[in-house]
């Protein structure tokens, strides 16, 4: 589970730097840069909510630990 979610985050991660790509800073409300704005913060949402389950997750092994 961990490594599929390390997957995610390096798939997310290149989601960002393709859609930054397409982005006209001329007009960044306008067209498929609209698209690509949106698409680049739902990856940065997806990137923080799978690093805030790897954290839960670790806390989780930790308190069962004990």
């Amino acid at each position: 589970m961990k490594y599929f979610i390390y997957i995610l985050i390096i798939i997310a991660s290149g989601l960002i730097i393709y859609n930054a790509t397409h982005l006209d800073f001329g007009n960044l409300l306008d067209g498929n840069s609209k698209t690509a704005l949106i698409s680049i913060f739902a990856s940065a949402c997806v990137i923080v909510l799978l690093s805030i389950l790897l954290v839960s997750k670790a806390i989780q092994k930790k308190k069962n630990n004990l």
